[in-house]
């Protein structure tokens, strides 16, 4: 039926570590750990999920120390365990690992316009394009949702998985995954139908 809903995803961003107030890419999956102002951003996500009542079947977590500390703190008020996905990695950067946005654009600022504006354009050697990294998390959301029909769940994961995820869910341009703003500490939900997909709110940071 075309409003038969398949799946509903929570998505949540990872709390705030050292790397992301640097807006420093990372790779590492064993660092950094939450900072004090990530454990407070989950702790605003639990108590949003627990006041919006979301309902949830399973929780998920990207590999990486920072989303699954996020997934289990989650998952202590759900009084469940999580599942690690292995593919839901963020941008894979390669020499651009470690490296801050602002040293990018200084050392490289035709390159990083290049990779934003063309998709299937490598921002620098060992990294994956923008068309690889949206179709890559598009594949395991696609996995995700068939082990889970007629399931809620929460995704714990990194704000570019997130990005990713809305791109491909409203059939946008890969370069069109930068016109969304997704921090550390943000719930986005998604509910995934037979015949659409519906995109119910982004990046949301709970205030209280």
């Amino acid at each position: 039926m075309f409003f038969q809903r398949r799946c509903k995803i929570t998505f949540i961003a990872h709390g705030a570590t050292i790397y992301s107030e640097e807006n420093r890419f990372s790779n590492c999956e064993n660092y950094p750990p939450l900072n004090e102002a990530g454990y407070e951003e989950i702790d605003k996500i639990c108590t949003f999920l627990k006041k919006r009542s979301v309902k949830n079947d399973k929780i998920y977590s990207s590999c990486g120390t920072r989303a699954v500390e996020s997934a289990e703190i989650i998952a202590k008020l759900y009084k469940t365990d999580i599942e690690v996905i292995e593919d839901l990695k963020p941008l894979l950067c390669g020499n651009w690992n470690n490296m801050t946005l602002t040293q990018i654009i200084k050392k490289q600022p035709d390159t990083l316009e290049k990779f934003v504006n063309l998709p299937d354009e490598k921002m620098c050697e060992n990294a994956e394009t923008l068309t690889e990294f949206v179709t890559r998390v598009d594949e395991t959301i696609k996995g995700i949702i068939e082990k889970n029909i007629g399931n809620r769940i929460i995704i714990v994961t990194y704000p570019d998985v997130i990005q990713a995820a809305i791109v491909s869910a409203l059939n946008l341009p890969k370069d069109k995954i930068f016109n969304f703003f997704i921090k550390t500490g943000s719930a986005t939900q998604i509910s995934y139908y037979d015949k659409f997909t519906s995109l119910k709110y982004s990046g949301y940071v709970p205030i209280y």
